[in-house]
């Protein structure tokens, strides 16, 4: 009988889950919206749905299963407790609410008990999004058979999860490995998380457009980019450009690839991985931007750690990354 685990990973647009074996092969997928759930009182019927959707699944697999486990990636994911915990893009309160004296620390979600409630014996998992990108690299990935490793995400924010010993670094708390909000230029940025700074202002999907438009304003270069404003212009877009040639796209990249390197490198003095992975969609860019990351990462290096840690793309890139990492909290904790 095939053992089989759910993978779900919590998106705010989308929940995206499939069926996953040891090896890493999807038997099935599907998804509902999560943006058609986003007060916070939809959060009971979202569960709901969410089972429904996912027992809709099991009843198209033609071979004898064994479910084995439940892993969920999911924002602010509490992996000790399997909670959710005020998460900036989900189950948020309303304005009458909020005037009523409910505070965001009252938006605490118990998503491994409410989900296992209709699967039962069978274990769930909770940890943030980027843990389980980490996980299923581990798992899945590059990082097999590795002890020690980084993985950083580069999407709309700046994830990251930390691997020593073989362990996952989770913290007392749960939230250990905030890596897009260490502060990389005192005074910088203002960050969602509101303070000014955080690497993530600069390394995302948003920051590298950031970046864009404040070079527009300082380089005289003749650039298909002035064509574009803020929302029409896409991070993929700059890696198309760069690609051609067009001078202040380049520049982005190598800014960008800059203050990623130079944060990486303080990083390196703390867990001395073997490897740093980079996933997401700027990392599709590929020499453009990990060829920056290396080379400000090894000029700003301490002298013992330099030409050590690789820098290398994720071998899950171009899978179902989310599903297969949120699937690899249950094979990891087998």
């Amino acid at each position: 009988m095939k053992k089989l685990v759910f993978g779900i990973d919590i998106g705010g647009t989308n929940t995206a889950f499939g069926l996953v074996d040891e090896k890493g092969e999807i038997f099935g997928e599907s998804a509902i919206s999560t943006r058609s759930y986003m007060a916070y009182d939809d959060y009971p019927r979202y569960i709901e749905d969410l089972a429904a959707a996912m027992k809709t699944l099991l009843d198209g697999i033609s071979f004898n299963y064994d479910l084995v486990g439940i892993g969920i990636g999911a924002p602010n994911g509490n992996y000790y407790k399997g909670t959710v915990e005020i998460p900036s893009n989900l189950w948020k309160y309303s304005k009458e609410q909020i005037a009523a004296g409910l505070k965001d620390e009252d938006r605490i979600f118990n998503l491994a008990d409410d989900l296992g409630k209709h699967f039962v014996n069978v274990p769930v998992y909770v940890t943030n999004d980027a843990n389980a990108a980490t996980i299923g690299e581990m798992v899945y990935g590059g990082a097999k058979g590795m002890k020690d490793f980084i993985m950083i995400t580069l999407g709309t924010g700046v994830g990251s999860g930390f691997v020593a010993n073989g362990e996952m670094i989770y913290g007392h708390d749960g939230f250990a490995g905030e890596f897009g909000h260490v502060i990389v230029e005192r005074g910088g940025r203002e960050c969602g998380c509101g303070r000014k700074g955080c690497l993530e202002t600069y390394t995302s999907a948003g920051g590298i457009k950031r970046t864009a438009f404040e070079l527009m304003a300082t380089m005289n270069d003749p650039s298909p980019l002035r064509e574009y404003s803020f929302d029409q212009l896409e991070a993929a877009m700059l890696s198309q450009f760069a690609a051609k040639g067009d001078p202040i796209a380049k520049e982005c990249f190598r800014l960008t690839g800059q203050k990623l390197g130079y944060a990486l490198a303080d990083a390196v003095t703390i867990t001395s991985p073997e490897a740093i992975f980079i996933f997401g969609g700027l990392a599709k860019a590929g020499d453009l931007i990990f060829d920056p990351i290396k080379w400000y990462m090894e000029e700003n290096m301490l002298i013992a750690f330099k030409n050590k840690v690789k820098v290398l793309p994720s071998e899950l890139q171009n899978k179902n990354a989310a599903v297969l990492g949120a699937s690899a909290l249950v094979w990891q904790a087998k």
